[in-house]
Parts: structure tokens; sequence; C-alpha cells
């Protein structure tokens, strides 16, 4: 069975809408074999990384930034994951209030060190997000597990 590692940083309302519509959509019930494992990007392991088949991460934009919880999954997966993980999916979005650029150049630039390969668009989201921003996340949540079917 494959398994998909959705890394996230939610300490708003608004990313919590965003996680929980990723969630749904990776976990949808017509995607068969694959393991949607989620954790907390401050609680994320290199082991968590290793074990996965692909990678959904979410962030705020703090100060035009990822969030530094998940920056400190990147630092702390990086070289462990460096060889191991090469080529391996990953998709992410972004809440932000006053700007997304610098997270998702940060976090494509970390993601191409890796190796990785994007499965699908980023989600950028600027204030409150709405039906359609929710569902940008389903369909990304959806994409990202639905790719690593059998």
């Amino acid at each position: 069975m494959a398994r998909l590692l959705i890394v996230h940083h939610t300490p708003s309302p608004g990313m919590q809408a965003m996680f929980e519509a990723v969630v749904s959509g990776a976990t949808d019930p017509e995607i068969v074999d694959v393991e949607v494992v989620r954790r907390a990007a401050l609680a994320a392991t290199a082991v968590d990384a290793l074990d996965a088949d692909g990678y959904l991460l979410g962030t705020p934009a703090n100060i035009g930034y990822m969030s530094g919880a998940l920056k400190h999954f990147f630092d702390q997966i990086y070289y462990p994951c460096l060889d191991a993980t090469r080529g391996r999916p990953f998709g992410f979005y972004v809440h932000g209030n006053e700007g997304t650029e610098g997270a998702v150049r940060a976090i494509e630039g970390i993601a191409k060190g890796l190796g990785w390969t994007s499965a699908a668009a980023a989600v950028t989201v600027m204030g409150a997000p709405g039906k359609a921003d929710l569902e940008a996340c389903w369909e990304l949540g959806a994409t990202l597990a639905a790719g690593l079917m059998g």
C-alpha cells in the first residue's frame, strides 16, 4: 500500500479549513490502496518522510516565508532523505494575509533540492478561504493520493 504523508502547520481557522479539505480529498472513498498519514510539522520525522511515497505540505505564510514549523521539518529531514526520496511526488498549500510568494519560492526551492517532483500546482490563498479555495484544496489532496494508487 502506498503512503501519502501530509505535513502541516495549522495554527489558524483558515489553515484548519484548508487542512480538512486536503484530507477529505486525499481520503476520498474512490481512492484505494493509499494510506494517508497526517503529521504536525513539529512532530514529523525523517522516518515519516522515508516511509512515505509522496508528500503534501501545508503552511501559513509568516512574514513572507513558510512557517518555522515547516522549515524545522525540512531541516531535520533534508540530509537523511536527500538521496532516498528523489523523484517522489509532492504538492503544497499556503495561506497568507499579506503575501505567499516567499513561502512558495522557499518550498519549491527546498523540494527541488531534495529532488522531489511537483505533482500538482500549489494552492495559495490570501485571506479567509472561500468555497473555491477549499475545493482547490480538496482537489490537491485527491490528486496527490490518486497519483499514488497502484
